[in-house]
């Protein structure tokens, strides 16, 4: 107990020194400014907020009759407003002092980015009503439309990737990775927020799915769990990041992949109509309409 008591005294300091002034020394993970682990928390909130106000009753902590939801929305969207637009302006000052930055408003620019949000949420809920349907079709197990929402992940990570998707096709940082990572987090499936999807997107059992930045998906495309639509190689042959280039493959209108297929590169396109059997490995683009089952490798 002495010889605690006295690295107490003597070696403790020393420690809370070195870690004071590597805090301080690294500013990129030590900020006064940004978002913080609080904020981060903040961001969760506000998107369970918003997927309440997409779908009343079935994310909202209450039920809320007809009678009322007008209340319930015009209340919930000047809540989610006020909270959402601090941390969009907050974000975007904090990139800019970080880009050395000299001839943007970050004001103008957080008050576009949220306004844009609130005004697309209708037609983010009519294509995710889509997404829903194309579940309810596309799954012989659904019984019924209420069953999905309340129970299915993919419902909750594709809500959040289409919200997500907007505000960084906005350049609002950081806010949609916290969002995306968070449904990740929640249903296991990774979404990042730049790949592009469109309509009538599902994704069965989902566990295990990642779809990478630069993807692009069409329309009625079906994904089952584990699939992974990925990079080839992160890094160029000198060793640098890929940024800034096509990665990730193109997925196109109608096409089905099952169970733990990879399909990587962003040369790499998966034709109309194509079926793409379970535990593949993909490099190379596929014809549209091609049905592909062998367990060997391509590519």
């Amino acid at each position: 107990m002495d010889k605690f008591n006295e690295w107490m005294n003597a070696g403790l300091p020393k420690v809370v020194q070195r870690l004071q002034n590597d805090i301080q020394e690294n500013g990129d993970v030590h900020s006064e400014e940004g978002l913080d682990f609080t904020g981060r928390h903040d961001i969760y909130d506000v998107l369970d907020d918003i997927l309440a106000i997409l779908f009343p009753s079935f994310y909202s902590r209450q039920k809320v009759p007809r009678s009322e939801m007008g209340f319930f929305l015009s209340d919930s969207l000047r809540h989610v407003s006020f909270r959402l637009g601090r941390h969009i302006r907050d974000v975007f000052k904090y990139r800019c002092k970080k880009d050395n930055c000299k001839n943007c408003n970050c004001e103008e620019r957080a008050e576009k980015a949220l306004v844009q949000l609130i005004e697309s949420l209708p037609s983010i809920r009519t294509t995710l009503l889509e997404d829903i349907q194309a579940a309810f079709e596309g799954d012989p197990a659904a019984q019924y439309i209420d069953e999905i929402i309340l129970s299915y992940p993919c419902v909750e990570a594709i809500a959040t990737y289409r919200i997500a998707h907007l505000l960084y096709d906005l350049s609002v940082p950081i806010i949609p990775r916290i969002m995306a990572e968070y449904a990740h987090s929640r249903t296991g499936i990774d979404i990042h927020p730049g790949a592009t999807i469109g309509p009538r997107f599902f994704i069965d059992h989902g566990t295990g799915v990642v779809i990478g930045e630069t993807t692009r998906i069409g329309r009625n495309v079906k994904l089952y769990q584990g699939v992974t639509l990925g990079a080839l190689s992160p890094f160029d042959s000198e060793g640098h990041p890929r940024k800034g280039e096509k990665r990730h493959p193109d997925i196109e209108d109608d096409v089905i992949i099952y169970a733990n297929a990879t399909i990587l590169g962003g040369q790499t396109v998966i034709g109309k109509g194509a079926v793409i059997g379970g535990n593949l490995w993909i490099t190379k683009s596929v014809p549209p309409g091609a049905h592909l089952q062998s367990t060997t490798e391509r590519g």
